[in-house]
């Protein structure tokens, strides 16, 4: 018998023990190393893999540099949404009681009761709080104060219902030249001024020298002259005068214009038939007050104004305002017929109260 055959004899009923699972999982081959991360220039740095740290210097040198490699690209990410908000103007609801009228507000007081001011108020509470944010500059002076660039009717309104109002808040300097040359693009863009309302606000910068002359004030805010001088005329009428209408946000140029040619050919005659109208009740429409001060009638010992209603260059009808400012059309059939109804509806325009 050979020695391997007496060896295998002997060791035949020898069996050998189980691995422990530790031992087992030891002898498992370890996955695959994932593919380093591409770094500047193409070059391949070593994944961070948490709690492992490298044993040599150069393995620890190439894990930071990949460490700054991630950073890099987040804060380019964040550079990248920076962007798309720059220029924006950071925006927080504020206390309304912390921002102050500016010097320059053009609102009259009518502003803040008629139906457009009441419709805007309705909206901010149905919304809970102005969509359309106001703009406000900081009050060096007065920590957590504000002045009011512009939103005046925004901010009344969360005044009055008592909540926050949303503003944007301009923390870079400017001048008061600046803040009523914004005010002034602002509501011109609304087109929520009235003609006094912009004229007063004019007549104010004037009076203060915020501008040397109607040109410079016409030039700097991008107006025409003409602009300029007609909402001045509005702003210009004497109080007298003023306080015949049922409010001064009614008074248009062209009631301003008829009004100042009346003064040059009688002036003393419009003020005493001012005198009279500021004695009634103030119901009228604009237009009747407007003829009544230049002698056309619509008070008490003058008659009624009226008139012939034409259209494509002929006579189609009648007009009568009667004391109480009533409006009575008559149209003649034969003369209606076959027009336009524009041009018959365009004639009607031309008399309507307010027109």
């Amino acid at each position: 018998m050979s020695i391997k055959d007496k060896l295998l004899a002997k060791t035949s009923d020898l069996t050998t023990p189980e691995k422990s699972a530790p031992e087992a999982a030891a002898l498992v081959p370890a996955p695959a190393p994932s593919p380093p991360a591409a770094g500047i220039d193409g070059q391949r740095f070593p994944l961070v893999v948490p709690g492992a740290a490298p044993r040599t210097g150069p393995g620890q040198m190439l894990q930071f540099r990949g460490q700054m490699l991630a950073v890099e690209g987040e804060m380019g990410k964040l550079r990248e949404r920076l962007q798309e908000h720059d220029g924006a103007l950071p925006t927080r609801r504020l206390d309304p009681a912390s921002v102050l009228p500016s010097r320059w507000a053009n609102r009259h007081a009518d502003s803040f009761s008629n139906a457009e001011f009441v419709g805007l108020k309705q909206d901010i509470e149905r919304a809970g709080g102005n969509v359309q944010p106001i703009s406000v500059r900081p009050l060096a002076e007065q920590a957590g104060r504000y002045e009011l660039i512009f939103g005046h009717r925004r901010l009344r309104a969360c005044v009055e219902l008592g909540i926050p109002v949303l503003a944007m808040i301009d923390t870079a300097p400017i001048s008061d030249a600046e803040l009523f040359a914004a005010m002034d693009r602002e509501n011109r863009e609304r087109a929520d001024l009235s003609p006094y309302e912009q004229g007063a606000m004019y007549r104010r910068a004037l009076d203060e020298k915020l501008y040397p002359s109607n040109r410079r004030l016409a030039e700097t805010l991008g107006v025409s002259h003409t602009w300029v001088a007609n909402v001045l005329m509005v702003a210009d009428l004497a109080p007298p005068l003023v306080d015949c209408f049922r409010s001064p946000l009614e008074i248009q140029h062209r009631h301003a214009r008829q009004i100042n040619a009346a003064l040059v050919l009688d002036r003393k005659g419009v003020l005493r038939r001012a005198e009279k109208l500021r004695q009634q009740a103030r119901a009228l429409p604009a237009a009747t007050v407007v003829a009544a001060l230049v002698g056309g009638g619509g008070v008490e010992g003058t008659a009624p104004p009226s008139g012939a209603l034409t259209a494509a260059g002929r006579r189609v009808g009648s007009w009568k305002r009667d004391q109480a400012g009533n409006l009575t059309l008559q149209l003649r059939a034969s003369e209606v017929e076959g027009l336009d109804p524009a041009q018959v509806l365009q004639a009607i325009a031309q008399v309507l109260p307010g027109r």
